[in-house]
């Protein structure tokens, strides 16, 4: 028996175990984004690592930001936010996400990056983000520990072009995006 059946086996069998946990991983971040606009709370507050380093921010429409650091802070804005408007009603129907990288950090944590694209009400054209997760498996689970989104406000996609966009790279103020 040779020790080289051994690592394309186990080459094999890591990578089965790469793209389980990857399905793992969007699985709660699709869940967390789900249950957000569906303003279930408790679903939404399942996806998350509750702790003192938990982590959110985001860009304004107007250029400001938004953020909170620890479990208790996002809990209290994003908790009364969605007490505050409990009608399912989303303000972006359609989100999707391309080109997602990810980078494993042992196997508790992992780092995300990728391009997403949040309709309009009408569906009919798309702001871009750039987003980025940091997750960890706590108690066997991914959870969310860090969100990050930086959102082009200005330049609006018209959705008969979004099947053509795989990645937007070299981001320049918005110029040349499509």
């Amino acid at each position: 028996m040779s020790c080289g059946n051994n690592n394309s086996h186990d080459i094999e069998s890591n990578e089965a175990n790469s793209e389980k946990e990857k399905l793992a991983i969007r699985t709660v971040i699709e869940n967390e984004t789900e249950s957000f606009f569906g303003r279930d709370y408790e679903a939404w507050k399942a996806n998350y690592a509750q702790t003192d380093y938990a982590f959110q921010a985001w860009s304004n429409n107007d250029g400001t930001f938004d953020s909170n650091v620890g479990w208790e802070d996002i809990n209290k804005q994003i908790g009364k936010y969605i007490e505050d408007n409990p009608e399912p009603l989303s303000s972006h129907p359609i989100v999707e996400r391309k080109n997602m990288k990810y980078k494993f950090y042992g196997d508790n944590v992992a780092y995300l990056t990728w391009d997403q694209f949040n309709s309009d009400q009408d569906e009919k054209n798309f702001h871009h983000s750039k987003e980025v997760r940091l997750m960890e498996k706590i108690e066997g689970k991914w959870k969310i520990v860090c969100v990050s989104a930086f959102w082009d406000y200005k330049t609006l996609i018209p959705a008969d072009k979004l099947p053509m966009i795989q990645k937007i790279a070299n981001e320049s103020r918005g110029k040349n995006k499509i």
